[in-house]
């Protein structure tokens, strides 16, 4: 239950009971039956630890019902007692560290609402919150996805009573932004919204903001200034750096024998690690190659992942009649969503239909979770930083069994940016939005200075 209460702003699998297209391994395709695959990914090794959880369903058919937020400090506080212990067990973190809370101290004392806009790479993200939330002594408010309310009744209880609420990503969510303003307006609590619109699992790489940060913050402002309340509304970028504190080849080598075993090889033990990720990586993009465009392609192997990433995006655009692409994969998978989803939700489909329709989706998440490898974040040729080796690894597994198991131990630091402050009109005159482009800037700056202490192997 515990993994669905992050107040993460994407899910992980496109995974339905009526989706055709993926089985409980997580490989996405049917058994040899013809029928959905109910193999279990089973662990790397005699007790070797995974986690017991499905990722969560994203997709839900069903029509949206805004679920508000319970404005008590009483479940909170009580749920702070147990989220070391729980961050410890279920994602690695052995410690955190907390830096410039004081730039956000002095804007509550200020008397400003407060937009929290952190970088978004794991899913315990939200939950390092938690040591500044101590330090500032307030609770804070968070969007969720609307899929994380549906999972059972506890986890929307307990959601809920942490100060979240629910927002709709497969279309316009007049509520929550309404709610998130008026929360920005009381100013009593700061709101967490993670600008990326979905998880990376690169710490060190920023994906490209949504806009609806700046557009909530910017409402906000206007409401203030209308109402005459003191103060205005500001935005603090925060840095969440994740330090891998291991033994690295002890970690990562169990789940690359894994994964080289479902591609029936040998253990490849007498390569270096960046060598078999090299070759995994290559494997894992030939097999989607033969999936979505009938055989494996060659050449460079990001300019490869581009090209597939851009032949089954623009070919889904150009069939659903999509012209506003948006910047960024995440943008353009949640504007295809946007119209795939309404008449499924609807029910007004054949079956037939419904079927091709998951099939879509699948490939939008599929396509969207290729973007998430950087170009050269991990090099063979020069000395990498352990935690992007991890990362890669991690997003290996993930893609190809639908699991991540914890790996630690972890030291995390959360450094809290400085005050951006936000008028209640945008300068037109200006290309960019200044705020985005302030988040974007703070964030990149404060990552690439807490990535230079991480050693380097």
């Amino acid at each position: 239950m515990w993994q669905s209460i992050l107040l993460c702003a994407e899910g992980r699998n496109l995974g339905y009971p009526e989706n055709p297209y993926r089985g409980d391994c997580g490989i996405g395709k049917l058994c040899r039956s013809g029928k959905p695959c109910k193999e279990k990914y089973p662990p790397a090794e005699p007790g070797a630890k995974k986690r017991a959880d499905r990722m969560q369903e994203v997709i839900i058919e069903e029509p949206y019902k805004f679920v508000p937020p319970v404005y008590g400090d009483l479940w909170p506080s009580l749920i702070q007692l147990y989220l070391g212990r729980y961050m410890r067990k279920e994602f690695g973190i052995h410690s955190l560290e907390s830096r410039d809370v004081h730039h956000l101290q002095e804007s509550l004392d200020a008397g400003h609402g407060v937009l929290v806009a952190p970088n978004h790479c794991r899913l315990s993200d939200p939950l390092t919150l938690g040591i500044v939330s101590r330090e500032i002594k307030r609770n804070m408010h968070a969007m969720a996805s609307w899929h994380l309310f549906k999972q059972d009744w506890f986890t929307r209880f307990v959601l809920r009573r942490l100060g979240a609420f629910s927002v709709y990503r497969e279309g316009v969510d007049r509520k929550a932004i309404n709610t998130a303003v008026d929360i920005l307006v009381d100013g009593k609590r700061p709101l967490v919204v993670f600008s990326e619109g979905a998880i990376s699992r690169h710490n060190d790489v920023l994906m490209p903001m949504m806009d609806g940060t700046s557009f909530m913050a910017r409402t906000a402002a206007k409401r203030r200034e209308k109402l005459g309340v003191p103060g205005g509304i500001v935005v603090h970028p925060i840095a969440i750096r994740y330090f891998f504190r291991g033994d690295l080849e002890a970690t990562v080598t169990p789940v690359l024998e894994e994964i080289e075993s479902h591609f029936s090889w040998y253990p490849q033990r007498d390569k270096p690690i960046t060598l078999r990720l090299q070759q995994i990586g290559q494997a894992l993009l030939s097999l989607k190659e033969i999936e979505y465009l009938g055989g494996a392609r060659s050449g460079d192997f990001y300019e490869r992942v581009e090209g597939l990433i851009e032949d089954v995006l623009s070919k889904l655009e150009q069939q659903w009649q999509v012209k506003d692409t948006g910047e960024g994969i995440v943008a353009r998978v949640k504007n295809l969503r946007t119209v795939i989803v309404p008449d499924m939700v609807k029910n007004n489909i054949s079956d037939e239909e419904r079927q091709r329709r998951w099939k879509q989706l699948a490939a939008c998440y599929y396509v969207q979770q290729m973007s998430h490898y950087p170009r050269d974040y991990v090099r063979r040729s020069e000395k990498n930083l352990p935690e992007h080796i991890l990362e890669t690894v991690e997003r290996f597994e993930e893609d190809f069994t639908d699991h991540v198991r914890p790996h630690g131990p972890f030291h995390v630091v959360v450094q809290v940016g400085k005050a951006i402050p936000v008028a209640s009109r945008r300068d037109r005159s200006v290309q960019t939005d200044p705020v985005m482009d302030g988040i974007r800037t703070q964030l990149t700056e404060m990552l690439a200075q807490l990535s230079s202490e991480a050693p380097r192997i």
